[in-house]
């Protein structure tokens, strides 16, 4: 098998990023060196009614209007901070943040108009003709082209954070709010949201679950039911965690999907039932990711990351076998690694940006030796229950990222391969 086969099997597999992307992740670095922050239609339309504000109706003869303010007051800005830790900035996010908190339901008609605007924009934009004439004019014109561009990419991001947050709303999980070291509980502990496991879990098929429960078991080794013993641990280390456990969700999803279209067409390859003899032999062994990816093996590789006691069991510890695990080391090379890039450049974005908000900036600075300087590495205080409770958001947030990836391409073309 080859090595990026095994790394999977050690669910450190490294998720790459888009060849061509520009983003650099503080959260998601790979190495020393490049650790730096980082068919049914509807009648729909939408129109402004004044300055600052949409009008929204939705249905085919008795339509319903939804007021819309672009411009963020306080009570509007507080419910849109409850429902995620990122804002949206550009006026179609702001607008599909008002969406969200008031008519939650009419979010996925608002972003097919606004998916066909940017299409409209998008094919206006390529018949425009450049300047003949060399000079001012045609760097004008190029200037204006590339802001127009980056605008509609913002646009596209926002529209796709909304609707992943919106995924989380019809499942009636609420994401975890900015995570401040200045809690208000007595103990000092920075997890107060409720345990929503029990939901989390269930929006998985049975064959991802055994994967997810893997891959807590990676991260917290033995302590997996003791929810209630606190440890101190780096924010920084965390907010590690949780970007590639959103990469992680991503990329099960992406397998999953495959995975249950070939059950139900009886088509699995006969060493997906086979027992693996070899797996926890192929566990410890240290395989190096290649392509340049971001591994999960940049978390675990860390043993300072995680004091106080986290995966105390060591790497490995708890793993099993699973039918989804046997069916991804039948990939060859060259799949394998297909399906553990992210596709689009806006998915990377905004995992980045989400992790940030929920985690803060990191403050990193690399020394001259090339090692990480952690005297301005920000300590929590979380509980096992709590670090579960991240790790379970962060895998349900890149499941549902790949599905609304799909989805808005599919209206939209964006990604790349």
């Amino acid at each position: 098998m080859e090595a990026a086969t095994t790394t999977f099997i050690r669910s450190s597999i490294g998720i790459s990023r888009p060849a061509k992307s520009v983003a650099r992740l503080g959260f998601l670095a790979t190495n020393k060196q490049d650790f730096v922050p980082f068919p049914i239609k509807h009648c729909f339309s939408i129109s402004y009614s004044k300055p600052g504000h949409r009008r929204v109706a939705y249905g085919s003869r008795k339509c319903m209007e939804v007021t819309a303010s672009s411009s963020s007051s306080s009570d509007s800005s507080g419910s849109i901070a409850s429902i995620a830790p990122l804002q949206l900035e550009s006026p179609i996010g702001q607008f599909l943040s008002q969406i969200l908190v008031s008519h939650p339901h009419l979010v996925l008609a608002a972003v097919e108009q606004q998916l066909e605007q940017l299409q409209t924009d998008r094919d206006a934009e390529k018949q425009k003709e450049e300047p003949s004439a060399a000079g001012t004019d045609l760097v004008l014109y190029r200037r204006i082209a590339e802001v127009k561009a980056n605008e509609r990419r913002k646009a596209l991001e926002e529209i796709l954070y909304a609707l992943v947050v919106q995924k989380f709303m019809d499942a009636d999980v609420s994401l975890i709010p900015t995570i401040d070291s200045s809690s208000t509980d007595p103990s000092g502990r920075v997890d107060i949201w409720p345990s929503q496991d029990e939901k989390l879990e269930r929006l998985h098929s049975p064959e991802a679950n055994e994967m997810i429960q893997n891959h807590l078991a990676l991260i917290l080794g033995n302590r997996m039911g003791d929810s209630t013993a606190v440890a101190q641990i780096s924010k920084l280390r965390v907010g590690q965690v949780y970007a590639a456990s959103v990469m992680y969700g991503y990329f099960l999803k992406r397998v999953d999907q495959r995975f249950q279209l070939e059950k139900t067409m009886k088509i699995l390859p006969n060493a997906v039932d086979e027992v693996e003899s070899d797996f926890h032999e192929a566990v410890g062994q240290d395989v190096k990711p290649g392509g340049g990816g971001v591994s999960y093996q940049t978390v675990s590789s860390h043993p300072e990351a995680f004091s106080g006691g986290i995966s105390p069991g060591g790497f490995g510890h708890g793993l099993k076998a699973s039918r989804l695990r046997n069916y991804v080391m039948s990939f060859d090379g060259e799949t394998l690694q297909r399906y553990a890039t992210i596709r689009s450049k806006e998915a990377v974005s905004i995992i980045e940006k989400h992790t940030e908000a929920l985690f803060g900036r990191p403050e990193i600075v690399i020394t001259p030796q090339g090692t990480i300087d952690s005297s301005k590495d920000e300590l929590v205080k979380i509980s096992f229950g709590g670090l579960k409770r991240l790790v379970l958001e962060a895998v349900t947030f890149g499941s549902f990222l790949w599905d609304v990836e799909s989805y808005v391409d599919s209206r939209y073309h964006f990604v790349l391969n």
